[in-house]
């Protein structure tokens, strides 16, 4: 191999080993819980360890406050796609009764039809957290 060759390879192996490097230095996802609503499905990030610790309550069918409630960030899909809305993370409680305002299908957020800036369905399950 020559010089140049040399020191192409050289370069590679440092830019290479740099992206690694950034890479494995990204900021930690927060777990999603997912949540099924009679026959639809919607996301919400879980952005402490107490809403992870609650969620996995409900996923081990503790009797815990069951119904996830928080502010709607229309407009921005976030982890909830193909919604085009999201709850926001700061927001998230888990209650055991919420007003009925708030209450529906996901599609009904996404239609318009609640219009609430909260939304709470009564019959919300958690199926899932990744």
């Amino acid at each position: 191999m020559n010089r140049r060759g040399a020191r192409v390879s050289i370069i590679a192996i440092v830019g290479l080993t740099a992206s690694v490097v950034l890479l494995g230095c990204g900021a930690e996802r927060n777990p999603v819980a997912t949540f099924q609503v009679v026959d639809e499905q919607y996301k919400i990030e879980l952005s402490t360890r107490e809403l992870v610790a609650h969620a996995e309550a409900l996923l081990a069918g503790e009797a815990v406050a069951s119904i996830p409630n928080g502010v709607v960030v229309r407009d921005d899909p976030g982890p909830n796609a193909p919604w085009s809305w999201h709850i926001d993370p700061a927001t998230l409680e888990f209650a055991d009764m919420t007003i009925e305002v708030c209450d529906g299908l996901p599609s009904y957020v996404e239609d318009g039809t609640v219009t609430s800036d909260q939304y709470c369905p009564w019959s919300a399950e958690i199926v899932s957290i990744d």
